[in-house]
This record gives C-alpha cells, structure tokens and sequence, in this order.
C-alpha cells in the first residue's frame, strides 16, 4: 500500500512563534480577514475601531464597511475527538517555488481546543438514576419507572453524545460570525470496534468464562491459590471502568472485598512492581471510538447544514501531513494538518499558531431549584431568579476592589448572590465584592475561556503541552 506523502525530513521553514490573529468585523458587522494583534492596537489607538468582544478578541472598523474590503477568505480545519476537539483557522496561498513550479502554502491564524464535558453529563445522569432508583426502593413519593425499551426519534443520542454535536456547532456558527470562512476541511474519523476487541477477547481470563466465580488459578492482588476466586474490575465501574475482558482480573475473596471500588493504584501502593504488572493488562477504553462512531454522522450533517463546501479527508493524511511537518500530536495541530498537502511538490505548512485559544464546555447552569444532598433529599432552595444587580453566574467581570487584601483591578467569572454580594474567580483565588464595584465585560455563553502554548515536539518524539492560562 502506497504512502499518502512521501517520507522526508520534517520541514524547518515552519514558523513556531506565531500569534494568533485578531477577529475583524467592518462597520456593518461582516466579517473580515484577522489582523495581527500589533494591527488590531494600532487601529484601536488611532480610534478606528472598537472592541467588540473581549474573549474571543474582535474589533469592529468604524470606517469600513464589508463591500469596500478586499476579503479573500478562510478554511476552517476540524479534528473531532470524544473529549476534545481541535479547529483551526487557516490561510492557503500559492507561491512560485525557485524551480518555477507552484506550491501551496498553508498559514494558521487562529487554534482552538474545545473540550467538551460528555462525562461530566454522564456521570450527572448515572447520579440522577441513582437517586430515583434509592427513592423508589425506600417506598419514598416519586414518578414510577417507565420501561427502558419506548421508541426513541430518528437521530436520537444520548445527552453526552448529543453534547458533543451541539458544542462544535455553537463554536462553528461563532467562528462564521467573526471570520470569513469559506470552506470546511474534516478528518473522517472511523473505528472498527470488533476488530479492537477481538484480539483481547482471545486472550482474556484465559479464554473462560468472565460471569461466574472458578478455582484452580491464582488472585492477581496476593497470587493465593486454592481458594474460590471472583472476578474483579481493576477500574471500578463506580469510577469509569467498564466491562471490557482487559479491565477484568481474577481476585479471591478477600481481596476483592477490600479493594471494593478504590483506585489500584491505592491498593496496591505497597507493591510498585506487581502495580505496574496489573496496569500493563489495562488498555484505552473503547468508549471513546464509540462516541466518534455514533456522532460523526450528525456532525457532518450539520456542517453541510451550514451551506459552505465540506471536505472528509482520512485520519492517515492527517498524520501523513504532521509528520513531514515535524509537528507534535494533539488536537489543534491535527486540526491544522486535516487536508491535502503534495509534500513532494512542495506543499507545506510555513505557520503554527503559538497560543492556543481553550474553550471549555460549562453548560448555561441548572434547571433544578434546590441543592440535593448526598442522598438526593434537598438542601437547600435556589432563587428563582438567575440574574441578580444586572450580573448572571458565569458573566465575565472586571471588579475594582478599593480597599482589603483583595485591592486592585479583577477580571474573572462572577457567581452572583441575591445580596449583591457577589463571588469573583480569579486565577489566583476567589473574593467577594460588591455589585456596585463590577463591570460586565462579556455575558455567559456556557463556555470557560483560557489559552495556552500550543505543543512542541522533543528530541524523544513526545508531544509536550505548555500549562494553561486563564483569559
């Protein structure tokens, strides 16, 4: 089977310090090409524009208009992923190479991780259940449980799946709202799962039955012998383990009792070498490939929903493309690399942003209005109301604090307080303040905004991934 590129030296020309850009949008409210920042002050310094939104940075011209600029347009490059997904903004040219052929050349503008919280919603989920099935079980007043088997609509996917789709569609439809993109390039991700699994369900538990207790072979915790044994998971499934023949060991009795649902890592601290020999039986999850079967085709329906040319390219180019780059592996340089690129004609890729826009799925709060306790009983009463003094849980806020150990200018997230006594997160810690001393900067929109240094590649071939900063 043939390369999709040719094997080369990873290429040096590419730009490792590049910023990213600043959103542009005319007098009108169109978008158009991002500048760089040093542009951006220039322009706010002279009174040309204004800041129109703080996070992500965009200015708005206030003496041009969409029809009098020359706007020659973006790709939209998207690396989709279970927990995470990578895009990027990017700019194709082409240029006269000194032997007189054309190659195209590939500049990113704008890279953004999005992480979504598909298991955080799981676990919310398994906890609700949790909750109804102890409430029915003590003869407590609750709804009665309705069977599991009722017809579902076309398209139907769990609130953690579903999540995943509608978190890269808000952020697409934001991007079209602050940059002219003009075509959308995705990695088509595909996973065979019998094919994953099919080799460990030879080999585990020796090829026998998983569900009943057996003698004869020995505990993985303490090698006893001779006694009944049971099987155990090394990931608890109360801690995310699954039922995968990998993630099962066989454990007598006293054992598994006193590992219960603690980490392996707890119990067996005592004993490194024979920890590191139970871990070396656990592989990845499949839940995860799972998840990228059951949304990919609804995430390429929407984007086609977006009326622009959407382009699958195969996860194997994407690699192709980062290795004659010499780039390191994660979500925005995948992203960055989706797309053909003739490495042999000269093709490559001559900028990577540097920092790395991170958005984090928050979700725009709660529907319940009490605060449950460990058992599920209310706590506590919520208001009603979820906007107190003009300020909403989540708001960005920039807080001048006159006098106390907290003295000097904020910016952070807000939980508000029907007192006016409202709770200001900083990178450096939390403080209250008082209503009359906060300034709103930018509104919830259910995502947690940092940066970070987008990854770099050692002389061991591991991606290293520079610590996260807050906006």
């Amino acid at each position: 089977m043939r390369s999709l590129a040719p094997r080369r030296q990873p290429d040096s020309r590419v730009e490792r310090s590049g910023s990213h850009r600043v959103f542009v949008l005319s007098r009108d409210g169109m978008p158009l090409m991002p500048c760089h920042p040093a542009r951006a002050r220039a322009l706010l310094a002279r009174g040309r524009a204004v800041v129109a939104r703080h996070t992500p940075f965009a200015i708005r011209l206030k003496d041009r208009r969409r029809a009098e600029a020359e706007v020659a347009g973006v790709e939209l490059r998207i690396d989709p992923g279970s927990r995470g997904t990578g895009l990027a903004l990017t700019e194709t040219r082409t240029q006269a190479s000194p032997g007189g052929s054309v190659a195209t050349v590939r500049r990113g503008l704008v890279a953004i991780e999005l992480r979504h919280r598909g298991p955080q919603i799981h676990q919310a989920m398994v906890r609700r259940a949790g909750y109804r099935r102890r409430r029915r079980s003590a003869g407590l007043r609750y709804r009665p449980p309705r069977f599991a088997n009722r017809a579902r609509r076309p398209g139907w996917l769990a609130p953690s799946l579903r999540h995943r789709v509608d978190s890269v569609r808000s952020v697409v439809a934001r991007l079209r709202r602050y940059a002219p993109v003009v075509e959308i390039h995705v990695e088509d991700n595909s996973f065979d799962i019998p094919a994953l699994s099919a080799a460990e369900e030879s080999e585990a538990l020796g090829g026998q039955a998983r569900t009943r207790p057996r003698t004869g072979e020995r505990c993985t915790y303490c090698g006893a012998s001779g006694v009944p044994l049971n099987v155990d998971h090394i990931r608890a499934r109360a801690r995310g383990g699954t039922d995968r023949p990998a993630n099962l060991v066989l454990a007598c009795v006293p054992c598994n009792e006193a590992k219960a649902a603690r980490p392996v890592e707890e119990f067996l601290a005592h004993r490194p070498e024979h920890l590191a020999a139970v871990l070396s039986r656990l592989r990845s999850p499949l839940g995860d490939s799972a998840a990228m079967n059951a949304t990919k085709a609804q995430l390429l329906q929407l984007l086609e929903g977006t009326g622009l040319p959407v382009r699958c390219w195969p996860a194997a180019l994407t690699s192709a493309n980062r290795t004659a780059a010499g780039l390191a592996k994660s979500h925005t340089l995948d992203a960055l690399c989706v797309g053909p690129l003739r490495s042999g004609a000269g093709d490559t890729i001559v900028r990577v942003v540097a920092s790395v826009y991170v958005f984090a799925s928050t979700g725009r709060g709660s529907y319940a209005r009490t605060t449950p306790d460990r058992y599920g009983f209310p706590r506590l009463l919520r208001p009603r109301r979820k906007r107190h003094q003009g300020f909403a849980s989540g708001d960005l806020v920039r807080a001048t604090v006159p006098k106390g150990r907290w003295t000097g200018v904020w910016t952070g997230r807000v939980s508000v307080r029907s007192t006016g006594r409202h709770s200001v997160a900083t990178p450096l810690g939390r403080f209250n303040a008082s209503h009359e001393n906060l300034r709103l900067l930018q509104r919830a929109d259910g995502f947690a905004y940092a940066w970070r240094g987008e990854a770099e590649q050692n002389s061991s071939n591991k991606s290293v991934e520079p610590p996260e900063r807050s906006s």
